[in-house]
C-alpha cells in the first residue's frame, strides 16, 4: 500500500511538471531568448523609460520663464484724491544666444542618455547570453553523465549477476556500487544547476517562463587573430565608452553655456496707470538683470567637471583595453587546449573497450575505475572549456549585442 502511494504521488508530480514546462515558451536559439529578454526585462523598461524622462527634462530646461502680470489699486488718504493704478505684464529671457547652447547642450545630452541606455541594454543581454552558454554546457554535461550512469546501471546489474553466480566477492560488487552512487550524484547535482540557470534566465525575461534546451554552441563569432584590428573596431563602438566620450562632449558645452551666462537677461513688458479723473499713462518696460552674482564660480565649476570627464573616459579606456586584451589572449590559449583534447578524445571510445576489457579479465577493476575516472574527466574538462572559449569570445565581442 506505501509503495502504491509513492508512486502515485511520483506520478502526480511527474504531470505538474510536464503542464508547467508545457506553459513554459521555449527558445530555439539564443538570438530568440535575447529577443524575448528585451522585451520582457525590468531593468531595461524602467531605463527606457528613465531615458525619455531625462530628455523631457533636459528640453525643459531651456523653456522661457513664465510669464508674469501684476495689478495695483491704491487710494488716497483724502477725499478727493480718488485712486491710481498699475497694470504689468512682462515676459523675462536670457540673452538669445544662450538658447541656441542650450539647444546644442540637449543634443549631446540626449546622445549621452541613449549612450548610458545603450550600455545597459548590453550588458543585460550579455547576462542573458552567458545564462544561454551556460546552459548549452549543462546541456551537453547532462548526456554525458546520462551515459556515465547507464554505463554504472548496466555494470552494476552485471556484478550482481556474477555474485549470484560465485564468479566475483562482494568488494568488487561494492566497488562497482559505489561508481553508480558517484553518478547518480553528479546527474542530480548537475539537474540543480540546470534548474538554477534556467531560473536565472526566466528572472532576466521579467519572470515570464522561457525554456532553452539548445546543446549546440551555434556562434558566429571567430576568434580575432590580429588584436590591432580588433582594438581599433572594439575600442570605437565600446558602450561604455560611448557613454563617456558623450559626457566628456557634453561637459565641454557646459563651459560654452556658463561662459555665456555672463551675458545680462533681458526683460520686456507693457505697462498701464489708470486713474479715478480718467486719465491713464500707458507704455512699454524694459529691464535688464546683470549677473554679478548668480553665475560666480560656475566657469570653474563646469571646467572642473570637464576634467573630471576626460579622467574618468581615460580610465576607463585603459581598463577597458587591459580587460579585452586579457580576454583576447584567454581565447587564444582556451583554442588551443580545445584542439588539443579533440585531437585525442575524437580517436577514443574507452568506455567501450574497458567494459569489454573488465568483462573478458583483461584488466582488474582498481585499472578499470582509474580508465573510467580519466576518460571521464577529460570529457567533462573538454566541456568546460568549449564553455569558457564561447563565452570569452562573446565577452570578446559584447559590443555586437
Amino acid at each position: 500500500m506505501k509503495k502504491q502511494h509513492i508512486i502515485l504521488t511520483c506520478l502526480a508530480f511527474l504531470c505538474i511538471f510536464h503542464t508547467a514546462w508545457a506553459q513554459m515558451s521555449k527558445a530555439t536559439s539564443i538570438e530568440e531568448v535575447l529577443q524575448s529578454v528585451l522585451q520582457n526585462n525590468k531593468e531595461w523598461q524602467a531605463t527606457t523609460s528613465q531615458a525619455e524622462a531625462q530628455k523631457w527634462q533636459a528640453r525643459a530646461e531651456n523653456n522661457l520663464p513664465n510669464p508674469e502680470v501684476t495689478y495695483s489699486h491704491l487710494w488716497g488718504n483724502k477725499e478727493g484724491m480718488g485712486f491710481t493704478g498699475e497694470f504689468i505684464a512682462s515676459q523675462s529671457f536670457d540673452f538669445p544666444t544662450l538658447y541656441a547652447q542650450r539647444n546644442r547642450l540637449n543634443r549631446e545630452r540626449t546622445t549621452m542618455y541613449d549612450a548610458e541606455a545603450e550600455a545597459l541594454r548590453q550588458q543585460i543581454l550579455s547576462q542573458a547570453q552567458t545564462v544561454c552558454l551556460d546552459l548549452i554546457y549543462l546541456n551537453q554535461l547532462h548526456k554525458l553523465l546520462a551515459q556515465r550512469l547507464a554505463n554504472a546501471e548496466a555494470l552494476s546489474g552485471y556484478y550482481a549477476e556474477q555474485l549470484e553466480q560465485g564468479n566475483t566477492n562482494i568488494i568488487e560488487v561494492n566497488k562497482v556500487n559505489l561508481e553508480l552512487l558517484n553518478a547518480r550524484n553528479a546527474s542530480r547535482l548537475n539537474e540543480a544547476d540546470l534548474l538554477a540557470k534556467q531560473q536565472e534566465l526566466v528572472a532576466l525575461n521579467g519572470g515570464v517562463p522561457i525554456a532553452f534546451c539548445d546543446t549546440l554552441y551555434r556562434s558566429s563569432y571567430d576568434y580575432p587573430t590580429d588584436f590591432e584590428t580588433y582594438r581599433l573596431e572594439a575600442m570605437a563602438a565600446w558602450p561604455e565608452l560611448q557613454a563617456l566620450r558623450s559626457a566628456e562632449a557634453t561637459a565641454i558645452r557646459n563651459i560654452t553655456i556658463s561662459k555665456q551666462q555672463w551675458l545680462p537677461g533681458l526683460t520686456l513688458g507693457y505697462r498701464m496707470n489708470p486713474s479715478s479723473g480718467g486719465d491713464r499713462y500707458n507704455g512699454v518696460m524694459v529691464g535688464i538683470s546683470i549677473p554679478l552674482f548668480a553665475n560666480r564660480h560656475k566657469v570653474k565649476q563646469a571646467k572642473a567637471e570637464r576634467i573630471a570627464a576626460e579622467s574618468r573616459l581615460q580610465s576607463q579606456s585603459d581598463a577597458t583595453l587591459a580587460n579585452l586584451r586579457q580576454l583576447w589572449t584567454r581565447a587564444g590559449e582556451l583554442r588551443k587546449s580545445i584542439d588539443e583534447y579533440a585531437a585525442i578524445l575524437r580517436l577514443q571510445d574507452n568506455i567501450s573497450l574497458l567494459n569489454k576489457s573488465l568483462r573478458a579479465g583483461q584488466i582488474s577493476m582498481i585499472e578499470y575505475f582509474v580508465n573510467v575516472a580519466t576518460f571521464y574527466d577529460s570529457m567533462e574538462n573538454y566541456l568546460q572549456l568549449q564553455n569558457d572559449y564561447q563565452k570569452t569570445l562573446a565577452q570578446l565581442y559584447r559590443f555586437r549585442l
